[in-house]
């Protein structure tokens, strides 16, 4: 990334970083030179996703204490960005066979507000900058990687308010919440080997029937690979007849990011008129540009994003990237990621996080988990969602081995 944050920045977000410094950073773990394996049966592997959870947790942190009346939108998007930018620079710093480790934003921070939807990513070029108001619900989007190992993880905080189980936030506000919360338990649970992706979104349905809210239409969850953050394998947030996904089997090492977007009104929303400000490079697609500013900005994408979500502010000549990019997306070279509204006043929430199917269960590498009584709601939930909720997501290998025994016993 180019972004170049001023000298009070980098040192409010040095301090930052070095408060929250871990032993992993401190070791410099280096690769090992004869790895080429990529899923998460390798041990390698499999700490590189979690170093990428650590980091986009650790900006989720500071972005918290940035969620104040009266901060810019575009200020919280720049320290997020740059918050991932410097704790990645901290880790895997040795070269392995004479390349340098890859790490830095896999998706850049969004920062959207009210009905506002996702993909809020302001430039520091817009004439009239937004600020956070009190008792704004703002939506933080943001994705890491290391060694192209993706996590993600979005979150929603209400500006000016600090809830506790004495004080929860109620009403509408905590009913919204707390479905959120039950929805991502619950995708924690059936997110395991042999499970299917209809099997979630069956329960995340009886689920935002009970809340009496809906699932934002388009949401889908996505198997994770390397370089690759919007896999084969989905998991449909909401059905209807415009959309639809093949059927899936979950499997032990594989990589998923849970979406979990709801909303107070009808759950389709429209494409802004605001500009787009997050692409990716369309890597089947090719074209001669003719303007320069385009060449400056396919040139700089191929260099510094040729897989993954990028943002135009992290140019270093952000004007004629903004120029550029219209030739680039006339001729499909970059896929748009449109900044999306609910209808005007409608409540809306975002939630996701990265989860690993291990053999020893489904473990959450990405914090942001919501506490249930910090959100007040009288929803009984249906017997099936009960049952669910009342599932390890740990494999009990003690249970299986005793089985086993016993089994071996009995044949001798």
């Amino acid at each position: 990334s180019t972004i170049r944050p001023s000298k009070k920045e980098n040192q409010k977000q040095r301090s930052f970083l070095n408060s929250n410094m871990s032993a992993a950073e401190e070791s410099n773990t280096v690769e090992d030179a004869e790895d080429n394996e990529f899923t998460l049966a390798n041990s390698d592997v499999c700490t590189k996703y979690r170093e990428a959870g650590r980091i986009a947790s650790l900006a989720l942190q500071g972005i918290k204490s940035q969620i104040v009346e009266g901060t810019s939108v575009v200020e919280i998007c720049k320290f997020g960005d740059t918050v991932i930018t410097q704790a990645c620079a901290s880790i895997y710093q040795k070269k392995v066979k004479g390349a340098s480790i890859e790490k830095g934003i896999a998706f850049p921070t969004c920062v959207s507000l009210n009905e506002v939807v996702c993909h809020n990513c302001p430039l520091e070029s817009d004439s009239k900058p937004v600020t956070l108001k009190a008792g704004d619900i703002v939506k933080v989007d943001l994705g890491v990687h290391v060694d192209g190992n993706i996590a993600v993880l979005a979150h929603s905080f209400v500006v000016g308010s600090a809830p506790t189980p004495e004080a929860p936030i109620q009403d509408t506000t905590g009913n919204l919440f707390h479905c959120a919360h039950i929805m991502a338990e619950v995708a924690t649970k059936l997110i395991r080997p042999k499970r299917t992706n209809e099997e979630l979104t069956v329960a995340w349905e009886q689920i935002v029937a009970a809340y009496g809210v809906n699932m934002m239409e388009g949401t889908l969850s996505h198997q994770m690979k390397r370089y690759v953050i919007d896999g084969n394998k989905v998991i449909i947030g909401k059905r209807d007849h415009s959309m639809k996904v093949d059927a899936a089997t979950f499997e032990t090492n594989e990589v998923y990011s849970v979406d979990i977007c709801l909303s107070t009104g009808d759950g389709k929303p429209k494409q802004s008129e605001q500009r787009t400000t997050v692409f990716k490079r369309a890597v089947d697609k090719s074209y001669r540009l003719k303007m320069k500013a385009s060449r400056y900005l396919f040139n700089e994408m191929n260099s510094k994003f040729p897989t993954l979500p990028f943002t135009l502010r992290a140019f270093e000549d952000e004007k004629t990237a903004r120029m550029g990019v219209m030739e680039c997306q006339k001729h499909d070279l970059v896929v748009p990621y449109p900044v999306l509204l609910e209808k005007e006043g409608v409540q809306v929430v975002h939630f996701k996080f990265t989860v690993l199917l291990l053999p020893s269960g489904t473990v959450r590498i990405t914090e942001g988990a919501l506490d249930p009584s910090h959100y007040a709601s009288e929803v009984e939930l249906p017997g099936e969602i009960k049952e669910i909720m009342a599932m390890s997501s740990k494999t009990n290998k003690k249970k299986k081995n005793k089985k086993k025994a016993a089994a071996t016993t009995e044949a001798k």
